[in-house]
């Protein structure tokens, strides 16, 4: 049975419990497919072929996460490509993805400009981050007048009220075709959908539009992914367009589709 290591949170991390927990049932999958998923924490890797899916807190430790993809093997099979991970880590991404055509939420970075940003992107409210974040970590929600948050690098877009009317749309890729697509609803008075606020999931099938968009981000991607998340939400002008596109370790709610694991299995075997 040939091996393959499941990139882990490195030791210490106050997830690696759970990322443990919920890499069961992944063991499970390949194991069927003929494939010994051997979880390693990510700040050992780069001794064998690799799946990141599970390489939580990288975005903690940027420079040894870049360091460790640059330096990747070339003869080392890693899901996903080196050079789509590194382009990933930063959010900077979604500027080549409207560069190239891609429907985004509007974004503005920088190292400053949180406060000229509402009028750059005419709105009275907005949603800042880190350029380089995972799971709401460091997200603001802010209106005019409001106490600034200190960022060095900056992320900046306008609340869309249709994050808590509509909730946000998430569409899961893998090996090149949709998988299965779910719908983020937030709790009342929230903008962040994950469940730890209190987020509900719902299955969803996307429209012409959603697959459209989703499809044109990953058309754009420097390499194609094996697996991609790609969120959307619809913007102030009516239009659903890429929030996020992850593709370093997106959880894939496998649950809300049929033989997700087995299929991202079938997708590594076909790779290797």
């Amino acid at each position: 049975m040939r091996s393959l290591h499941l990139l882990m949170p490195s030791p210490g991390d106050a997830y690696a419990a759970l990322a443990a927990e919920q890499a069961g049932a992944y063991v499970g999958a390949f194991a069927r497919a003929g494939l010994a998923l051997r979880p390693r924490p990510w700040t050992e890797a780069g001794k064998a072929p690799a799946l990141a899916l599970f390489a939580w807190g990288y975005h903690l430790e940027v420079a040894r996460w870049l360091t460790l993809l640059d330096g990747w093997p070339a003869e080392l099979p890693l899901f996903n490509p080196p050079q789509l991970l590194r382009w990933n880590t930063r959010k900077t991404y979604l500027a080549e993805l409207d560069a190239a055509g891609v429907p985004i939420v509007p974004t503005r970075f920088g190292p400053a400009g949180i406060e000229a940003a509402f009028d750059l992107l005419d709105v009275d409210e907005l949603v800042v981050k880190p350029q380089v974040s995972a799971s709401s970590d460091g997200i603001s929600r802010l209106k005019r007048g409001e106490p600034l948050p200190v960022l060095v690098e900056a992320m900046i877009q306008p609340f869309l009220p249709s994050v808590q009317t509509e909730g946000e749309y998430a569409l899961f890729y893998i090996g090149g075709a949709l998988s299965h697509a779910i719908r983020k609803a937030a709790a009342a008075g929230e903008f962040r959908v994950q469940p730890q606020f209190g987020g509900v999931n719902h299955s969803w099938q996307p429209d012409a539009e959603a697959r459209a968009v989703a499809e044109a981000a990953l058309a754009a991607a420097p390499s194609e992914p094996l697996y991609a998340r790609i969120d959307l939400l619809r913007r102030l002008d009516g239009h659903l367009a890429v929030a996020e596109f992850e593709a370093i370790e997106p959880d894939l709610y496998y649950s809300y589709g049929d033989g997700v694991l087995e299929r991202l299995a079938q997708a590594v075997v076909r790779s290797l």
